[in-house]
């Protein structure tokens, strides 16, 4: 089974749930292009998520899903909200989802949490999760420890439940390799941000597209809270406070509101722009549509041309 038929989406992709791009109006587009698009909760009120749902609906009749982080403050009732919504799919981070799990799936709703280890991927199976998204360091945002090509097959072997991979997706190279893993299909975030739709400053989609490989760094390990972002003048000050103190509101302070900076502003100094390792690939602006045809067009391509020994 593949991740279309687990959807039922045209392609076996799942757009993943970055906070401040994924509106309503991008997921929508996201969907209507064939692949599962997926509403943001961070960042959110229940109210203003259930209103991003409504935007969705509006534009699309596809399947969609929401990304909650659960160590949201307004957690409870943004988890009433895509249970009263009935949302097709939802996606968790940053904490566990266990105690919501059998409220969502009584509204009708596949739980997929993201996970960075094999420990969280069987506990996830455990209390009823119906697939996991096993996300590698390479991705943009929040990330762990354990790379895709080492995460993947380790979790494909210790669940029966459907594995996603996620983390330096950005062509159908790496998808071959992907199901090679074992994994039913791949949720991508990077790939997607230098589309047409995406709503993020056209600054963002010009710093993805002159990246190269190392142009990604990771901020906040000392702090246990590691976050992949596009090396400028505000992650540079960042690791160099690092080094100098654990003062916490210093760093609150240089962080208060990166990301909006980032989306919004395009301030290429003080903004936070989260990437994965894959940004160095990102060659020009398309439409989401080409972007999943040109990755299903170059896996057939890579899948025919594997040596036969």
């Amino acid at each position: 089974m593949l991740l279309n038929s687990f959807l039922k989406t045209s392609y076996p992709f799942m757009q993943g749930g970055m906070a401040q791009i994924a509106t309503g109006r991008f997921a929508a587009a996201v969907s209507n292009a064939g692949a599962l698009g997926i509403i943001a909760a961070g960042g959110k009120t229940a109210e203003q998520l259930r209103a991003e749902i409504h935007t969705l609906r509006s534009l699309s009749d596809k399947p969609f899903g929401v990304n909650i982080m659960l160590m949201a403050p307004d957690i409870e009732n943004i988890a009433a909200v895509v249970a009263e919504e009935q949302v097709p799919v939802i996606t968790t981070g940053a904490g566990s989802p266990t105690a919501f799990i059998e409220q969502w799936k009584n509204a009708g709703s596949k739980v997929i949490p993201v996970i960075p280890s094999v420990a969280l991927a069987l506990r996830m199976e455990k209390y009823g999760a119906d697939a996991v998204v096993a996300e590698g360091t390479e991705s943009g945002g929040h990330v762990g420890e354990l790379t895709t090509m080492a995460l993947v097959p380790q979790v494909v072997d210790a669940v029966d439940i459907p594995v996603i991979a996620a983390g330096g997706i950005a062509s159908g190279r790496q998808l071959c390799a992907a199901f090679a893993f074992g994994a039913i299909g791949a949720q991508m975030g990077t790939a997607l941000l230098v589309s047409e739709e995406c709503p993020i400053h056209e600054n963002y989609k010009q710093m993805l597209l002159a990246a190269k490989d190392t142009a990604t760094t990771v901020t906040g390990r000392a702090k246990g809270a590691p976050v992949r972002i596009i090396k400028n003048k505000m992650a540079r000050t960042y690791l160099k406070l690092e080094q100098e103190t654990t003062d916490r509101a210093a760093f609150e302070e240089l962080t208060l509101g990166s990301l909006r900076k980032a989306v919004f502003d395009g301030d290429e100094d003080g903004g936070s722009f989260m990437a994965g390792q894959v940004a160095g690939q990102l060659k020009e602006i398309e439409p989401l549509s080409a972007i999943f045809a040109r990755l299903m067009e170059q896996y057939e391509q890579t899948r025919e041309g594997l040596p036969v020994l």
